[in-house]
């Protein structure tokens, strides 16, 4: 029987993963271990999982614990998906992140990968996600780390380098990216294959067939339409002017470059939002009456596979049954133009004896120089948290694409003090 350590479950992801893992035949005798610091969430969680187990005469366990130290003993995967400092996109925390940069001229759009949000995200997540594979190494040595926390690229490399955990990174933006193409193309998503490389949020569709001939041209030819177009206009502008359609959605691709978000003119040409955020924390799970207590639906929640990788990369090191998928992983040569030691985003095989990243060799030499401005970003935020470095978190905040193209760097500075004023409590890890 195999152990999963789900820790964040009180975020809801804990529910949709623990079905998830329950769908697929080869686990529904897992042991499915909840941890979560808030007990309300946590006891909801597990009264959810436990609804369904029940429901569906499942052999699967479930068990819960506040302490990661209770639950991670006999674990054979860990997965982490947690939110430090309060709700991940909501609550005073995350509006200092967001605001603060606004008030400069640094229009934000997600602010959870790059950017002066993105980094001062990982400088009070990245402490706390290395605190739990330590204790992996510690207490399951030996178990897979599969990590949906962001920013994902950073925490992979702090992960990586600070402890000896077997970890990878697992994001959706290559699965819904895809889709997305296949729409665009006007073919069926289970027709089409397609290679994918870079870093997270800015990897590459650099092959991407219907049938093994080339789709691309579909693809381009629907950008034609201006109403195709409008739906994805950043991405869609990317692929013009590099060759290539990038796999994050366009709002979001916005924030990691220079190119979108420095004017009304552009917000307006590009069909961008000015990102509204609430000082309110906001956790809520789709089983919550409005009170907040737990209200368990009258039929049992479905258990259908998701398209997420977590449990499919489960289930091919349970059966030794190949899984190929995109994961997060250090650069041991993998994409030879982008930094030795940094992180990329990489085609992987899983199977009984682990996951095995793919080389995939040399990118288009305009996407490595893309990739390579956030890598810089990326880098000293890890080197920041790694080396308790409040000046290299300075200097990643002020290497970030965008905030270089608006800001001077007497204007970064005042920006980077502020933030770091306001969210000092989060920051202890520094002193």
């Amino acid at each position: 029987m195999v152990k999963i350590v789900i820790i964040g479950a009180g975020s809801g992801f804990g529910s949709t993963l623990s079905l998830d893992i329950m769908a697929r035949e080869p686990m529904r005798d897992a042991c499915i271990g909840l941890c979560d610091i808030n007990a309300e969430r946590l006891e909801a969680t597990y009264q959810y999982v436990r609804f369904a187990i029940e429901s569906h005469g499942l052999p699967a366990t479930v068990e819960k614990s506040t302490d990661r130290e209770e639950m991670l003993p006999g674990a054979d995967f860990v997965v982490t998906s947690v939110a430090v400092g309060g709700p991940a996109y909501s609550g005073p925390v995350y509006a200092n992140e967001m605001k603060i940069p606004a008030k400069y001229g640094i229009d934000q759009s997600v602010g959870d990968t790059v950017g002066p949000a993105g980094v001062f995200r990982v400088l009070r997540t990245g402490p706390v996600q290395l605190g739990f594979c330590r204790d992996v190494d510690r207490l399951c040595p030996g178990a897979l780390v599969l990590n949906y926390t962001n920013p994902m690229a950073m925490l992979t490399w702090i992960h990586s380098e600070g402890s000896g955990a077997r970890n990878v990174g697992l994001c959706h933006s290559v699965q819904g990216t895809t889709r997305r193409m296949a729409e665009y193309a006007g073919v069926p998503y289970d027709e089409v294959s397609y290679w994918v490389a870079g870093i997270n949020h800015q990897a590459w569709v650099l092959e991407f067939l219907h049938k093994g001939e080339d789709a691309y041209p579909l693809v381009r030819r629907a950008m034609d339409d201006p109403e195709v177009c409008a739906k994805d206009a950043v991405r869609f502008e990317m692929m013009k002017h590099f060759g290539y359609f990038p796999t994050e959605s366009s709002h979001h691709n916005s924030e990691y470059l220079p190119y979108f978000r420095r004017s009304d003119e552009l917000f307006e040409r590009f069909g961008l939002k000015r990102r509204e955020v609430s000082e309110e924390p906001n956790y809520r799970h789709r089983w919550l009456d409005d009170s907040g207590s737990v209200n368990l639906p009258g039929e049992p929640p479905q258990l259908v596979a998701s398209r997420e990788y977590a449990s499919q990369i489960i289930q091919a090191e349970v059966t030794d049954e190949p899984f190929r998928f995109n994961g997060n992983v250090m650069n041991t040569g993998l994409i030879t133009n982008l930094p030795e030691g940094c992180c990329v985003e990489v085609p992987c095989m899983a199977d009984g004896r682990g996951v095995h990243p793919c080389h995939v060799g040399e990118l288009p030499p305009q996407c490595a120089a893309i990739n390579r401005s956030n890598v810089a970003v990326q880098e000293l935020a890890a080197r920041a948290v790694l080396d308790r470095d409040r000046e290299a978190a300075f200097h990643a905040v002020a290497l970030d694409p965008l905030t270089a193209a608006v800001l001077p760097l007497h204007r970064i500075r005042e920006m980077f003090e502020e933030m770091w004023k306001a969210n000092a409590a989060q920051l202890t890890y520094f002193d």
